[in-house]
């Protein structure tokens, strides 16, 4: 199991330039996102800690999602992702939240297919969400390492967005 470097690097970097910490909520990723933030240089500084929940119950219970939409769509949509983030932010009391719902197997429920919901949450409001679709029949792993290589790309792209439009308005005010 291989995470690009690189890129937990230039994350690292970017939280290390500013104040802001991260959280993560997860539960078609298993855990992998909270893996690639401990591993991040420097992690201690930024990364608050996360949550990985795959029942239900706990989904409910932890991260405040409405029982009705759990029930709606089996606990995987964008509006169960964006909820999860948001509560997650709070729970953990951090700047930015990434969290997952989604499929890493075909399964009834998905129609036998494979996708993920993911959102990114800045100061508990959704800056980015998104569905990724794997059309490889992948072992469970792969897919989930194929999400979190996608996430963590798309997350950087909104941490320096949020960060040059930071430095944009600075500049602005001078």
């Amino acid at each position: 199991m291989d995470l690009n470097q690189n890129l937990l690097d230039e994350i690292s970097e970017q939280f290390m330039c500013c104040s802001e910490t991260i959280s993560i909520a997860e539960s078609v990723t298993g855990g992998l996102l909270q893996l690639a933030f401990s591993e991040m240089p420097n992690s201690k500084l930024f990364y608050k800690g996360g949550i990985t929940v795959h029942t239900p119950e706990k989904i409910i219970k932890l991260l405040k999602v409405d029982v009705a939409e759990i029930k709606n769509c089996n606990c995987v949509s964008s509006f169960v992702a964006e909820t999860m983030g948001r509560h997650a932010c709070n729970l953990f009391e951090s700047k930015w939240c990434i969290s997952t719902s989604g499929y890493c197997v075909p399964e009834r429920s998905s129609s036998y297919e494979i996708y993920a919901y993911y959102s990114i949450s800045h100061h508990g409001k959704v800056v980015f969400s998104d569905k990724l679709e794997s059309a490889e029949k992948l072992d469970s792993l792969a897919v989930k390492l194929y999400y979190t290589q996608e996430i963590l790309e798309k997350f950087l792209g909104q941490i320096k967005l949020v960060h040059n439009l930071k430095d944009e308005s600075a500049d602005q005010a001078l």
